[in-house]
């Protein structure tokens, strides 16, 4: 099975949030309550974050976390590479350095960096704004949910 941790499935939703709040700041606080992650959790996910790029952080009483640059601009492979590291289906195919026994002899290697580089073609395609697109009703602010429903 393929599967994304758990960290980067609550960055992913953390970060749609944000988004949704585009050129606004929150604070980690605000973002655990409003996406449900442990705050210890959002922390640990936020400073991850504004180490790749993906984050801005700024101290102070407006303070807070927003996003380094526009949610068009930011993908899928970005946040998942950022949280959970090189997007990789064997250790073959991993930048690291597989521990695999028959790496080099093994004849599907070739055919899992093929469908390794379309996986990550695919989640470069897809931006945060095309996440933060279907982001339900209930998990809108009353301001976020008038201006939805205007649209």
């Amino acid at each position: 099975m393929i599967r994304l941790s758990r960290l980067c499935d609550y960055g992913v939703a953390m970060l749609t949030h944000l988004a949704g709040r585009e050129g606004r700041q929150a604070s980690a606080s605000e973002i655990a309550e409003a996406t449900g992650v442990p705050p210890a959790t959002a922390a640990k996910i936020l400073k991850a974050l504004v180490r790749a790029g993906i984050l801005a952080s700024c101290r102070g009483v407006q303070g807070g976390y927003g996003l380094a640059r526009p949610a068009e601009r930011i993908t899928v492979a970005e946040i998942v590479e950022a949280l959970d590291g090189p997007i990789a289906l064997t250790a073959c195919i991993d930048e690291s350095g597989g521990d695999c026994g028959i790496e080099a002899l093994c004849p599907a290697r070739a055919n899992w960096q093929r469908v390794n580089e379309a996986i990550r073609r695919a989640l470069m395609e897809i931006t945060l704004a095309d996440m933060a697109g279907t982001i339900p009703a209930a998990f809108l602010e009353p301001g976020e949910r008038v201006a939805a429903a205007a649209r």
